[in-house]
């Protein structure tokens, strides 16, 4: 059975920080519309010099939304950057990875262990500050100025000089683009 999906696309617009696009999708449980929040934009904050940071209001409303006040940062696995979790996002990456993983296989409960390894968990403070611990600070390159991007249901923070040059050059993003949505 297909389970119809409501979308709203919000743009804001703060001229200090830059736009901010807001997708929020809906979906229709026990006759009544569940909110499913994603975390979209790009905006620019200062960390002071114990590591504190103010999580960006518009994304700090989508955590305090949510009964789960966990958050979970981590290195990513990818990019020279640290991907903050939602509690409940945290969980859901978690039993996936363990779903692919032997429990009895050495390597792959390395790769486990590793995953964890590299997380810690987070409280936001009554000011709506995350303290980042400065072996995190300094594994993405971040010294006061950060960029949070929100990608989906995580929020990216960057070291805004290393998203002056692109991810992805703007013909391989085409040609991959059109890889992917153009078979469907």
């Amino acid at each position: 059975m297909l389970i119809p999906v409501y979308i709203l696309l919000i743009k804001l617009i703060n001229y200090n920080c830059g736009e901010l696009w807001i997708f929020c999708t809906f979906t229709l449980s026990n006759n009544s519309l569940r909110k499913v929040d994603h975390f979209i934009g790009n905006i620019d904050a200062k960390v002071d010099v114990k590591g504190r940071v103010f999580v960006p209001a518009t994304f700090r409303k989508i955590l305090q939304s949510t009964e789960d006040t966990r958050l979970v940062l981590r290195k990513d696995i990818y990019e020279n950057c640290l991907v903050l979790y939602p509690g409940n996002v945290w969980e859901e990456e978690l039993a996936l990875l363990r779903s692919k993983l032997k429990k009895y296989g050495r390597e792959q409960r390395q790769i486990y262990r590793k995953f964890i390894q590299d997380s810690e968990l987070l409280e936001l403070d009554s000011n709506g500050r995350i303290l980042i611990p400065k072996r995190y600070l300094q594994i993405a390159g971040i010294s006061s100025d950060v960029r949070f991007m929100g990608v989906d249901h995580t929020i990216e923070i960057w070291n805004p000089g290393q998203l002056d040059h692109p991810v992805m050059d703007d013909k391989m993003f085409e040609e991959t683009m059109d890889q992917i949505l153009g078979s469907l």
